[in-house]
């Protein structure tokens, strides 16, 4: 068994269900400790909603003589954090299970176990990862942390957000970062996030006048009313997105009105909606031609916004192109770039760093009955990793400037 399959199914045996981390960070920092990483770890929370973060970091030791590496001062010169999630979502039926989803098991070629694909496997194969890079580069000149968070699958409100302004506050300059999401389709390696589309949330209330539903003439039918504008919300074109996102959606996700009788016309109609949205749009901008469509049509209406995430993006460059580089070479496949599907921590750290992807297993299976991940997909996602380790550091040894 390889040391990546036998670390998996180590966490994947730690009933991590959000916001618990069930000790597999303390798992993680025993691996990492010998290497001379040093930790931070950091609760945030209410008590009935603890969340564990970790910070690991072994800084590089820069431009120094390799003979002299074991006893010189290390000096940071770029620093790569490797970011995920212990959490997990939790298992639905267990009746549904084929096996359970906290004892690891092997079938048809595949690790089935809740975790398996989002993400344990991507968190063993960092540790496997540096683990061989830095046995195998003990005076390397690139910095590495892992961020770690039991908060991913919950709110997303005491996780990486909170680790982030830690990070700031303690001055934590951050280059590049590789979060662990599953992002392939097919094969480990066929397709990376190079950005996220932004998500904002509306909640819509239709005022209107409750009455007897015989005598409308005494009475104001919210859903009538709010109808006309909302179809015209759905026709709207907000963008056009560009050369790495698609345009900009608008979505409803639930309509509530009514009081249960059939004979009443309700007071008041709730929509909630959802945008997802590109760089060519901004929160404030979409906010305000909804506004615009309201107030046209001429609703009494109260409006909540929410902000989950600003979009971001990682034009080609020093990480997509190691990333790349280290995909062809491990796989031989060309990846492709995507800015889809849904949002992940990668929105909070890109406000502090500057290149930021995403890069994990197939997905196929993710939060599902019978969650796994192809035991030929593990290996290869480790050698990646670590293959990129080797081809920043060698980029900065060539300059480290």
């Amino acid at each position: 068994m390889s040391r990546t399959l036998q670390l998996t199914e180590q966490l994947i045996s730690r009933h991590s269900v959000t916001p618990e981390d069930a000790h597999c960070q303390k798992i993680i920092a025993e691996r990492l400790k010998p290497l001379g990483f040093v930790f931070e770890t950091v609760e945030s929370g209410p008590d009935d909603f603890r969340v564990t973060n970790l910070w690991a970091v072994r800084k590089g030791f820069g431009p120094t003589d390799a003979a002299q590496a074991s006893t010189a001062t290390p000096v940071a010169t770029k620093l790569i954090v490797f970011a995920g999630h212990t959490d997990v979502v939790p298992t639905g039926p267990l009746e549904q299970w084929t096996s359970d989803p906290f004892t690891p098991t092997h079938r048809d070629g595949k690790l089935f176990g809740r975790g398996a694909s989002d993400m344990k496997t991507s968190i063993a194969a960092f540790v496997v990862a540096v683990e061989e890079f830095v046995a195998a580069h003990p005076d390397s000149y690139l910095s590495i942390a892992l961020l770690l968070t039991s908060d991913e699958e919950g709110p997303a409100t005491d996780g990486t957000v909170i680790m982030c302004e830690w990070l700031e506050r303690h001055g934590e300059q951050i280059d590049y970062c590789i979060v662990g999401e599953p992002t392939s389709v097919e094969r480990t390696g066929d397709m990376i996030k190079n950005g996220r589309r932004g998500t904002m949330g509306g909640k819509l209330t239709v005022k209107g006048v409750q009455g007897h539903i015989a005598y409308p003439q005494l009475a104001k039918n919210p859903i009538h009313l709010a109808l006309p504008a909302l179809a015209e919300l759905a026709t709207v074109e907000w963008d056009k997105g560009n050369a790495f996102f698609q345009p900009t959606s608008w979505q409803i996700s639930n309509i509530h009105s009514g009081t249960g009788a059939t004979n009443v016309i309700p007071g008041a109609a709730v929509v909630d909606f959802n945008f997802r949205f590109c760089t060519e749009s901004t929160a404030e901008g979409l906010q305000q031609r909804v506004q615009e469509v309201l107030d046209r049509h001429g609703l009494d209406y109260e409006l909540k916004w929410t902000v989950g995430g600003q979009p971001f993006l990682t034009t080609p460059g020093t990480l997509v192109d190691a990333v790349s580089e280290a995909i062809r070479q491990e796989t031989g496949l060309a990846t492709e770039l995507s800015t889809t599907g849904g949002t992940s921590d990668g929105r909070f750290i890109a406000r502090i760093c500057p290149q930021v992807i995403e890069l994990g297993p197939p997905n196929a299976s993710i939060h599902k009955i019978d969650e796994h991940v192809a035991l030929a997909d593990i290996e290869p996602l480790k050698n990646i990793y670590r293959r990129v380790l080797v081809l920043l550091d060698q980029q900065l040894q060539a300059d480290p400037a």
